[in-house]
């Protein structure tokens, strides 16, 4: 074990009583973040050339992978073969030993893959990436603050009703959620952001999270194609994941016949209720008139 591995094992195991319980865990990962910076200043001030962590992702809280940049990318030369290590805590303690990572293929290139069998939701984590012995960049989390559930499948929709006007129209958005959240058991409790807008419009506009996987969306213009994409993240925490596939909405103009039944005005009946209304009238004034001459 290298010195600085030798002083993070310490600052860690120092702070044993306060993930007993008397700290939140996210104080604790914080401290433990920042004894990776202090124990090693290169990590502050670690240069662009060099690998860094970009992200690291659970998409279902049974697995979760991380990716780093490439430093050949940054035009540096080459820095050696990059490796992951991780360490977490055990019953007890920190464990002392560094791990590599168990799968470097599964997540794609610059990653590192954690299958089930070594992902714990509630065990915090440090990991850091290594290059000819040296440690270029480190981080500390827990499984649970990196969740982001996969997109949402199967957007569809469905029409709802059409205005009086033939202009405006109503319609019913579904979607299933992402085939690998254990939903049904409750492991996962997840919420749906929809987005929609005109297909020539660069804005989106967002609709309320939502727990249900169908929504309706009102008063879309019928002679427009609109898109529409759903993501969904852990209700009350995490964040969202990446959008699904953009569905397409397009809605035809009614025909003429339609248009010009909808705005037909009815003079038959304005014409029929004037004329009732001016032999009222016409009844009232001569009425009012015989009774000034009788008396």
């Amino acid at each position: 074990m290298d010195l600085w591995q030798l002083l993070l094992t310490l600052a860690l195991a120092g702070s044993s009583d306060a993930f007993s319980g008397s700290e939140p865990t996210a104080a604790i990962l914080s401290r433990a973040s920042w004894s990776l910076q202090s124990v090693n200043p290169g990590l502050k001030t670690n240069s662009s050339k060099e690998p860094k962590f970009t992200k690291c992702r659970s998409p279902e809280r049974e697995t979760f992978s991380c990716h780093w940049t490439d430093a050949v990318h940054h035009g540096s030369k080459s820095l050696g073969p990059i490796q992951l290590f991780y360490t977490r805590r055990n019953i007890q303690e920190w464990t002392q030993e560094w791990k590599e990572c168990p799968d470097y293929v599964s997540a794609g290139e610059n990653s590192c893959y954690f299958n089930s069998s070594f992902t714990s939701v509630w065990i915090p984590y440090c990991i850091k990436l290594t290059s000819n012995g040296d440690t270029v960049d480190g981080k500390c989390f827990s499984v649970d603050e990196i969740v982001q559930p996969d997109p949402p499948i199967a957007l569809n929709w469905t029409l709802l009703n059409v205005s009086l006007t033939g202009i405006h129209a109503d319609i019913q958005v579904r979607w299933e959620a992402p085939p690998n959240a254990d939903i049904q058991k409750g492991w996962m409790v997840l919420e749906y952001e929809l987005q929609y807008k005109e297909v020539n419009e660069t804005k989106w506009k967002m609709m309320d999270p939502i727990l249900s996987t169908s929504v309706p969306v009102y008063s879309l213009k019928v002679d427009k194609e609109y898109e529409v994409r759903v993501r969904s993240k852990r209700r009350n925490s995490g964040n969202y994941g990446e959008f699904s596939e953009v569905l397409y909405v397009t809605l035809p103009q009614m025909n003429q016949f339609t248009c010009e039944e909808d705005f037909y005005f009815p003079w038959l009946l304005i014409i029929i209720f004037g004329i009732f209304g001016l032999t009222v009238m016409l009844f009232v004034f001569l009425f009012s008139k015989q009774q000034r001459k009788e008396n």
